[in-house]
């Protein structure tokens, strides 16, 4: 499958109203993800992506896919709206992890091994939550943002390499907290 060209599309859909719907379903799923990886909250979350989604349509005319690409610049409107969001909030909202991710087994059906997805659910938020906010933020565009690790550093000002290195130690110390061999 060809990867589509997001930065021409984004320049057509200043004018384009079938252009930019294609972006909209396309980006849509990966900022609610970004967005409720940290908030933890879909009400929250509705209300920031919809706060991204406006800041996209007041300011595409002005994106400049020679300074970064169009997932880049949408993820820094995302990143920005959320340290609005933060100045705003005083403490962050605990959500069940049952609400961020679902892993598709079928002993999770029975009483016994939804006891134990529940579990490990919890041990996982509780050991994502031990790391620094930097880690905790990569791992969010990573896996919820389904960015590269170019678009990460793009995102977060910092080299490619340096995203890599700070991925593969926050990994790794989840599977030691996490007794994983």
């Amino acid at each position: 499958m060809e990867e589509k060209d997001w930065n021409s599309i984004a320049q057509i859909a200043v004018n384009d109203d079938k252009a930019f719907d294609e972006l909209y379903e396309h980006f849509f799923p990966r900022i609610y993800n970004l967005i409720y990886a940290r908030v933890k909250n879909a009400a929250a979350a509705d209300d920031i992506v919809s706060d991204v989604f406006i800041k996209m349509v007041e300011h595409l005319a002005e994106f400049d896919s020679s300074r970064a690409s169009f997932a880049t610049w949408l993820s820094r409107i995302a990143t920005h709206t959320l340290t609005d969001f933060y100045r705003w909030q005083s403490h962050r909202q605990n959500v069940e992890w049952d609400d961020v991710f679902s892993p598709a087994i079928e002993e999770k059906e029975r009483p016994e091994g939804h006891l134990l997805v529940k579990e490990g659910k919890s041990e996982l938020l509780q050991a994502l939550g031990k790391l620094s906010d930097r880690e905790q933020r990569i791992i969010e565009l990573k896996f919820w943002g389904d960015m590269s690790n170019r678009e990460i550093a793009e995102t977060l000002d910092i080299s490619a390499a340096n995203v890599g290195v700070i991925l593969f130690r926050a990994m790794g110390t989840l599977r030691q907290m996490l007794g994983a061999e």
